[in-house]
């Protein structure tokens, strides 16, 4: 579904500004006119069509990240033992997504859920003696949660070959090999899913898009925002959020706000292989993931994955990392060097004082060859073959520099809501899990900014209807887990 044509009607005072047309704005769009209708929103994105950046399906892994195959998210410790509470906690959170979802089907904003999430399970694949054991000790730790009950753990290779013939097909080595498989993984297509969601906005009334439109300046003015567009038009609002990806920082930063002070962001761009041989596409049927490189940041973690875009079905192996100074697929060169302030210079280069690996990492992974990038891949197929393999470009991914008292600046990984004191602007700032997370991350923007409505009996029943496990702890309530996810797979149709 695309936008029909480029619009660039704008609300002079609306009453919500959602800058950037990606799945965190659509998200918090839909909530806000289910919690209070009247309200009127004004949409900003600057490319010609919504979704076109992080949350595009080329641009991302469309996993559903529930971190089920996801190694990064179950560190072992220096003892052998594997730390889960990590992983618990995100697949918590894309449970959440999932019941946001549903409850879209069931009031019939989403017509056809299989339009952008579909069954596809997810797999985690090692090999060597030293991964098959943190690969067995991560299984017997998971499979304690009802959350992964589920899963199978296997180092017996009909059986793997049976999951995901590709792991097996050409392997000549005598290496242990173990895998995991959970049939209750998704492929998701947030590209569709955040067009959707916009499309239905604009059909309530009261809500506008503007495409191709650019922000120059944000100004806090009398409890609420001055918002400067290029061509000199100014509109007010009384709360802003800032939902631009990589984009997010450059607006935070010409806020003003104290609490959005010494952030920097670490530009990484991603790359996959795609595969242009339909036989073998049609023979894999499965996200399987690995372990990431040494130095690798946790979004470079390789995964043989497959996808289904705009009907077709596709195998994509990657992602390679690679560096542009780029915040966003479509931005400037200069955007990694004009992020640079007094307030952040301190951290920013902290960060990269303490992430040398990181920065050798990358500089190695522009380096490689297309044959180099294959022999990666071989490890998960080892009978892939260069000449069915084409190397595209996927989007950009802006890790947070943070602020830190003892270190004086930190890289860190996942997500983070920053607002101002009065709740009148937020951000999301960072990358992964990022789009299968943001129904729990819009419900911290809402806590953020709206703590006297959310108190209200009015937004709680609205906000209960939308997102059921809201206040519940599904990772101890096994009853409210297994209720709400079984609603949620009927109507996902998953």
């Amino acid at each position: 579904m695309k936008t029909d044509h480029v619009s660039q009607t704008i609300l002079d005072n609306p009453d919500v500004v959602l800058i950037g047309g990606g799945i965190m704005s659509a998200t918090l769009g839909i909530m806000l006119r289910r919690l209070n209708p009247e309200l009127t929103i004004q949409i900003i994105e600057g490319l010609p069509r919504v979704a076109l950046e992080s949350s595009n399906a080329w641009n991302n892994a469309g996993t559903g990240h529930a971190a089920l195959c996801e190694l990064n998210y179950t560190a072992q410790a220096a003892d052998g033992s594997v730390d889960i509470s990590k992983a618990a906690k995100i697949n918590e959170q894309f449970e959440t997504s999932k019941h946001f979802w549903g409850w879209l089907v069931e009031q019939g904003i989403i017509a056809d859920p299989q339009s952008f999430i579909r069954s596809c399970p997810h797999m985690s694949f090692v090999w060597g003696e030293e991964n098959v054991e943190f690969l067995r000790k991560r299984h017997a730790a998971m499979s304690q949660s009802h959350f992964f009950q589920s899963m199978e753990f296997s180092t017996d290779l009909p059986t793997i070959g049976k999951w995901a013939p590709l792991l097996l097909e050409g392997r000549t080595s005598t290496e242990p090999i173990a895998a995991t498989r959970e049939p209750n993984g998704t492929d998701v297509n947030y590209g569709l899913l955040t067009t959707q969601l916009i499309n239905h906005l604009k059909s309530l009334g009261n809500v506008e898009l503007a495409l191709e439109t650019k922000i120059t300046n944000l100004t806090q003015k009398d409890g609420g925002w001055s918002i400067s567009l290029a061509g000199g038009k100014t509109i007010q609002a009384g709360f802003v959020f800032i939902g631009a990806g990589g984009g997010a920082l450059p607006l935070l930063q010409k806020s003003g706000i104290p609490e959005g002070k010494g952030f920097g962001g670490f530009p990484v761009s991603g790359q996959f292989l795609v595969c242009n041989n339909q036989k073998i596409v049609e023979q894999h049927g499965a996200k399987v993931y690995g372990k990431a490189a040494v130095g690798a940041p946790p979004m470079s973690v390789p995964h043989l994955d497959t996808r289904i875009i705009g009907g077709h079905k596709s195998l994509l192996f990657g992602p390679y990392a690679g560096f542009s100074p780029k915040y966003l697929k479509s931005g400037s060169n200069l955007d990694l060097f004009k992020s640079v302030k007094p307030d952040n210079l301190g951290p920013m280069l902290a960060a990269g004082r303490d992430n040398m690996p990181l920065t050798k990492y990358l500089i190695n992974e522009c380096r490689k060859s297309h044959t180099e990038r294959c022999d990666m891949l071989r490890g998960f197929f080892p009978a892939a073959k260069d000449e069915e393999w084409k190397l595209i470009h996927a989007g950009q991914r802006v890790q947070i520099i943070k602020k830190d008292a003892e270190r004086t600046g930190t890289l860190q990984f996942g997500t983070e809501v920053v607002a101002s004191a009065d709740g009148s602007l937020s951000t999301v700032l960072g990358a992964s899990p990022g789009a299968s997370t943001a129904v729990s991350i819009i419900l911290q923007v809402l806590e953020k900014c709206f703590p006297k409505e959310l108190a209200s009996n009015h937004w709680k029943s609205r906000l209960a209807e939308m997102v059921p496990a809201y206040g519940i702890n599904l990772a101890e309530d096994t009853a409210a887990y297994a209720q709400f996810g079984e609603k949620s797979k009927k109507l996902l149709q998953i």
